[in-house]
């Protein structure tokens, strides 16, 4: 295992402080201090690996961290507040990550046995113990970045090892209860969709629940469960994430940046700002955009 992990980070030596490109379609990597406002946002369903260092992503109420011995999967799309760590060594945070992309997840379940019932209700989102098949087949996938013209004919081929290798272990139920239809994942994941697409419309939990063709009650509870938010929370966050994101382009005051994103009162979009990320909006922005400069100076 320690000889994949050295030669992934060889591999990814070349990674910046920011979602740094491969070449490799939905492949990733990032490298360093991440400043945390970026790494407030909302997370597209993917599979991360850390390499150094550690990470912990909170979404609603629950925390979790891992480190180069595990690896997250987030099975639908959730607005969450990460924060990287440099490794005790004082090497710097380094990770590769793969967005799921929901054809292929269901191409590949569509070749696998179908596995027994589970539980009711799951998160969409943990965290599993790496294993050395996984990190073989991360490194035959990040080898790719040494021949790009490999790339086009091999990089599927390494995309449906990594995923499988993902389906074999503890959590492989999250990327088969998104790819298939009627599973309380897959129908929440509908309605997660609705919300970010339509965030600043007023929400009805009850055509939610309509959209999943669930009850009212049970929709809240596998929402909650997939989430750790209610719908109305979801959408808060939403709001709020999309509404810091405007405000560090200055792309409006305070009051005009509430009523963009959804809000019907600036006084109620100040309060529940300031409860979220700890200061009100334009100190908040402005205290971002410093800090931006200084870097840039």
């Amino acid at each position: 295992m320690q000889a994949n992990l050295t030669e992934l980070r060889r591999l990814t030596a070349h990674a910046e402080s920011r979602r740094t490109d491969t070449g490799i379609p939905r492949v990733a990597m990032v490298q360093g201090s991440i400043p945390e406002h970026m790494l407030a946002a909302v997370y597209d369903p993917m599979v991360n690996l850390i390499l150094t260092g550690s990470k912990t992503i909170t979404v609603g109420d629950r925390t979790l961290r891992y480190d180069p011995a595990t690896y997250f999967v987030m099975s639908v799309d959730l607005p969450a507040v990460g924060k990287v760590h440099a490794a005790e060594s004082g090497e710097p945070y380094l990770a590769v990550s793969l967005t799921l992309e929901p054809t292929i997840v269901t191409s590949l379940l569509a070749d696998l046995p179908k596995p027994a019932g589970g539980e009711l209700y799951r998160p969409g989102f943990s965290v599993a113990p790496v294993t050395d098949e996984l990190l073989d087949a991360w490194v035959r996938m990040l080898r790719l970045m040494e021949r790009p013209g490999d790339i086009r004919a091999l990089a599927p081929a390494y995309e449906r090892e990594i995923l499988y290798r993902v389906f074999q272990g503890p959590h492989g139920w999250m990327l088969r209860d998104i790819a298939a239809p009627g599973t309380a994942l897959s129908r929440v994941s509908v309605t997660i969709q609705w919300i970010r697409e339509n965030f600043t419309r007023p929400l009805r939990v009850e055509a939610l629940a309509d959209m999943a063709a669930l009850s009212v009650s049970a929709f809240h509870r596998h929402f909650k469960a997939v989430t750790s938010l209610s719908p109305l929370q979801y959408q808060k966050r939403i709001r709020l994430l999309h509404a810091r994101s405007l405000l560090i382009a200055g792309q409006g005051n305070a009051t005009a940046v509430a009523f963009e994103v959804g809000y019907e009162s600036a006084t109620q979009f100040s309060r529940e700002y300031s409860r979220f990320f700890g200061l009100p909006p334009s100190r908040d922005s402005l205290q971002i955009v410093s800090r931006a400069d200084l870097v840039v100076a």
